[in-house]
This record gives structure tokens, sequence and C-alpha cells, in this order.
């Protein structure tokens, strides 16, 4: 049988240049509610390593990657959510 642990590689923040792409994502009145939610979840992140991305967030972080009209500010803000995720390996 396969199990499924959690575990974090390291633990990770998001960085100042991140923060504030992310606060700007969030002040954007044209930031999308999927692009707003993973700029809150990366901000959550900035100070505390022990916040990890959600499966939503990282869901919706995925989608904004691959978009074509998504900004480089809501891309780079989703790049770092998704490097937070935890992440599921199986035993």
């Amino acid at each position: 049988r396969n199990k499924e642990t959690t575990s974090m590689a390291k633990a990770e923040t998001t960085s100042k240049r991140v923060s504030s792409a992310a606060s700007k994502v969030l002040r954007s009145k044209s930031a999308s509610k999927a692009e707003k939610a993973v700029a809150a979840s990366a901000l959550t992140q900035s100070r505390n390593p022990k916040e990890t991305t959600g499966k939503k967030v990282a869901s919706a972080a995925s989608k904004i990657l691959r978009s074509k009209t998504a900004s480089k500010q809501a891309k780079s803000v989703a790049a770092s959510a998704l490097t937070q995720k935890v992440k599921a390996k199986k035993k």
C-alpha cells in the first residue's frame, strides 16, 4: 500500500521583492480574485516560515503561471507561493 506523508524540504519565506509584488497585486483593480488570493498567501508567508500554501491557492497559482494574461508581478508571486507548498511524498 502507498501511504502519503507531507514534508517540506526546508522552511521558506517570501522575499522582500515578491512581498512588494504581492502588495501591488492586492492593490490592483485589475487583478483577479485568484491572483489576489495567491498574493495574500505569499504575504502571509513573508514572515512565518511555518505557513505553507494550501491546495486551493496552489491550484490558483498554477493557473496564473499558465495564463497568458497574468502580469509579471502576479506570475512572480504565484511562483513563490508554489515553492512554499507542502509536497506529498509517497512511501
